[in-house]
This record gives structure tokens, C-alpha cells and sequence, in this order.
């Protein structure tokens, strides 16, 4: 059994896909990061870094005897693919390519995508020159993508993978990030072709009595996600 410690956001889906896809038994435990929780002792012995998602596996042991906890989403997808062996090549070859953009997701396109969702949607100021700096900057990911996906149904080895589960959540808040999905026909289309998979339709649904409306959020939870006081900005000097 493995818990899943989990609040519906992109990092979270990837995640929930991979168990939905493989069948393992699992089960959720959410994580309300609107409300703090993600901050409570017995989640940050699991991630210390008070980040969803995060995995306790039962069926497997570490040095202490204790089961073993892993964050970070990307770290969890690479075990999950190497404990199941699927969605994970095992020939090198195969496999760089899909560390290759499982990496590229994890450096640029969810950091981006991230700031240009806090710059147009989250941020108590209008900075325009944020604003087009990320919004460029994952417009110009996304043409890399859709580059890479011409002529391929899959992202990596144009295999079903890892990277595809890794990308698929951020461009669903394509509008939050200011991103025009029709001017990119091939990620358009690998977005919908992994978006009407059953398992994806199912993992993307959990939660949903948590979730946030993008881009509206209370001032608490502003304060909580992005280190802002609740009723202002502080200023770390």
C-alpha cells in the first residue's frame, strides 16, 4: 500500500495518473495547503520541504526499518516507474530520453509555469514586466514541446511515460499562464490524447471538493503558498 499525500495541482496529478495507470493500491491522504496543513510536524517528516505531493510505500523498507517516504514529484515518478517497470524504459537509451524531459518539466516548464500563474492570477501588485517575462518564457517552452511532438504521439520515444504524466498537468491552466493552446496544434493535440485517457480522467478528478478556483484564492492561503503575510506583503530584509 502506498499513501499518497496529495492536494490536486499539477505536481500532485503526476502522481495520481502514474497509480491510477499502473493499478497499484494506494490511498490518498490530502494535504489542504490552502489551510496550512502542509506545514503540520507529521507531514514535514515526510517532506520536509512542506511540499506536495509526497509517497509513504509500505512494501518497502529503509535503512531504519521504517517504510520508506520519498517528495518531490519528479523523484517519486522515477521510483514508481523503477518499482513497477512501467513507463520507465529500462534500455539506457530509452531511458535518458525520458529522464531528459522529465527534467526539462521539473527545471523549466513547472517553475515557469508557476510564476507566470502567480504573476497574472496571485500576485497583490500588476507587474506587467513580470508578467511578460514568464508568460514569454513558457510560450517559448511550449514551442519546444509542440516541436518535439510533431509527428509523435508521445513525448519521449513516442512511448506513453513518465514525461508525458510530468507535462500533462501544467498545461491545464494554459489560461492562467497566458498561453494560447491553438498555436501550438501538436501539444494541443497530445494534451487532449492524454487527457482522454480513463486513468488520467479518474486521477485528475481527486480532490476535487479541496480544490482551488484557479486564480482565486483567499489572502490566507496567498500567504501560505507564496510566503506572503495574510494581510500584506512582509519584506525580508
Amino acid at each position: 500500500m502506498i499513501d499518497l499525500y496529495y492536494f490536486p495541482s499539477p505536481n500532485s496529478w503526476k502522481i495520481s495518473i502514474f497509480l491510477e495507470e499502473t493499478g497499484l493500491a494506494y490511498r490518498v491522504l490530502p494535504v489542504n495547503i490552502l489551510e496550512g496543513q502542509q506545514f503540520e510536524p507529521g507531514f514535514l517528516k515526510v517532506s520536509p520541504n512542506n511540499r506536495v505531493p509526497a509517497i509513504v510505500d509500505h512494501e518497502v523498507l529503509d535503512g531504519t526499518g521504517q517504510p520508506v517516504s520519498i517528495m518531490e514529484s519528479g523523484a517519486i515518478l522515477i521510483y514508481l516507474g523503477e518499482k513497477t517497470g512501467q513507463f520507465y524504459p529500462t534500455d539506457p537509451v530509452r531511458r535518458s530520453k525520458v529522464l531528459e524531459w522529465l527534467m526539462w518539466q521539473m527545471g523549466g516548464m513547472g517553475p515557469m509555469g508557476g510564476q507566470a500563474n502567480y504573476f497574472n492570477a496571485y500576485c497583490p501588485e500588476d507587474i506587467p514586466l513580470a508578467k511578460a517575462r514568464f508568460v514569454n518564457e513558457v510560450a517559448r517552452l511550449w514551442r519546444i514541446l509542440d516541436k518535439q511532438l510533431e509527428g509523435n504521439d508521445w513525448i519521449a520515444n513516442n512511448e506513453y511515460s513518465i514525461a508525458d504524466m510530468a507535462c500533462w498537468g501544467w498545461v491545464t491552466l494554459h489560461e492562467l499562464q497566458g498561453q494560447d493552446i491553438d498555436a501550438t496544434v501538436h501539444l494541443k493535440q497530445w494534451f487532449e490524447r492524454v487527457g482522454n485517457r480513463p486513468a488520467v480522467q479518474r486521477a485528475y478528478a481527486i480532490g476535487a471538493d479541496i480544490a482551488a478556483t484557479p486564480g482565486r484564492i483567499s489572502a490566507k492561503a496567498r500567504g501560505l503558498l507564496y510566503g506572503l503575510a495574510a494581510e500584506g506583503i512582509e519584506v525580508r530584509k
